[in-house]
């Protein structure tokens, strides 16, 4: 084993020693954050929290409004960064915790622990020497648009940071409590939205010969949808499109409208896949809407890219996960969005699922559902899932050769 990779041995004990200290503030921290969560574009409250919380170990700057970045360990040089989100959910809390939210706001998905566990890393990091620097990303607005992620990269964060790496972790009531589901690939979908409008003559209906019958156009459009996908896109390849509003009318039984609305959300895994899907869709929206003599305009809404783990990465945090005595769990894989995704195209990056529970709760709730909470072993999880990813991204950017070993075995015989 070289002396790089004993060093980083080295280090992954002394951190995680460290962060076991730290764990039990960042458990509160976590229940403190949870009490007062904050909507999209209003995070500034939660950002401010979380730069106290951080003030001995990293100066934070501001970048996309509420958002901040922070670099620790070397000045110079590649660093790996660190993402953790700002924002909560517009739902009212049902769990009857004791630091359940009142505000009408909710963090149903878990923002709140992966923000403490974020900072019980950077605090046990103090007095530790790291090979690379350590970048905190305190991203705003992964919840809605615009997306914060997206800004983040627009404002030249991982360039003037020299980030190699960007790492996440998320909770999952999907992955086995304690375990951690990594994955090289495709991890999330591509999001967008199909706004479809169909402009008609309206009428009498019963007269429908003198108008255009824009109810019988949106409702083939709406059945045509599968089909497109179907015969655009193999099937080895997973891809959807769901509507979620489809509208006509004011109400009345004998009135035609004039207008009608599909409004749709595509979901693509390979970027190969994203236009061509588009493009087959306005084709048959446009071929329908003649067939019934009315007009469509059709829009695409892009969201976020696909979700693509890089492969190296995953492999190897999956080793120091283990080597961390982390269990490890099948790939997540889903149809869902993240716009963590806007990191994964800049640079090689990883996003990580941890299994989490809401105790005495049957069925599991899922994420954003009302009755949503992680007990409190989910920060530490999720912390000890971002220091094996900066393990991983260590190893790639200093150029070390993957070495499996016990690393369990080792510290007991050190203890």
């Amino acid at each position: 084993m070289s002396p790089l990779s004993l060093a980083l041995t080295s280090l992954a004990a002394r951190w995680n020693s460290a962060l076991e200290r730290e764990l039990p503030a960042a458990e509160e921290l976590r229940r403190e954050l949870h009490r007062e969560p904050r909507l999209s574009g209003s995070e500034h409250p939660t950002t401010a929290r979380l730069v106290a919380a951080l003030s001995d170990a990293v100066r934070v700057e501001s970048v996309a409004d509420a958002g901040g970045v922070g670099r620790i360990g070397p000045s110079d040089g590649p660093a790996i960064a660190i993402r953790a989100e700002l924002d909560a959910l517009p739902l009212a809390e049902a769990t009857g915790a004791e630091f359940r939210s009142g505000n009408g706001a909710m963090h149903a998905c878990g923002h709140d622990v992966h923000q403490a566990a974020l900072v019980a890393l950077v605090r046990a990091a103090e007095g530790l020497e790291l090979p690379l620097g350590l970048v905190t990303l305190l991203q705003p607005r992964e919840e809605s648009y615009p997306s914060g992620a997206l800004d983040m990269v627009e404002a030249g964060v991982l360039d003037r940071w020299a980030v190699a790496h960007v790492i996440g972790a998320h909770v999952h009531p999907g992955v086995r409590p304690g375990a951690v589901a990594s994955g090289g690939g495709f991890i999330n979908a591509a999001a967008d939205e199909i706004d479809i409008r169909v402009h008609g003559r309206g009428g009498h209906a019963a007269y429908p010969h003198l108008a255009s019958d824009t109810v019988a156009a949106i409702a083939q459009i709406a059945l045509s949808l599968p089909e497109v996908t179907r015969r655009t896109v193999s099937p080895l390849r997973p891809a959807l499109i769901s509507i979620g509003t489809l509208s006509a009318g004011e109400g009345a039984a004998n009135v035609l409208p004039g207008e009608g609305r599909v409004f749709a959300t595509m979901r693509t895994t390979d970027p190969a896949d994203r236009q061509p899907l588009f493009e087959a869709v306005r084709r048959m929206v446009e071929h329908v809407a003649a067939a019934f003599g009315v007009q469509a305009d059709v829009l695409r809404i892009e969201g976020e890219p696909a979700l693509i783990n890089d492969v190296y990465l995953a492999a190897d945090a999956d080793d120091w996960l283990a080597r961390l005595g982390v269990d490890g769990a099948e790939p997540m894989r889903s149809l869902g969005a993240d716009d963590f995704s806007y990191f994964c195209a800049e640079v090689p990056s990883l996003m990580m699922f941890v299994g989490v529970e809401t105790p005495d709760r049957d069925p599991q709730p899922s994420l954003h559902d009302p009755h949503f909470l992680p007990d409190d072993s989910a920060v530490g999880a999720v912390a000890r899932a971002l220091l094996a990813g900066y393990l991983a991204a260590a190893e790639r950017v200093l150029g070390i050769e993957h070495h499996r070993s016990d690393f369990t075995e080792r510290e007991e015989a050190r203890a």
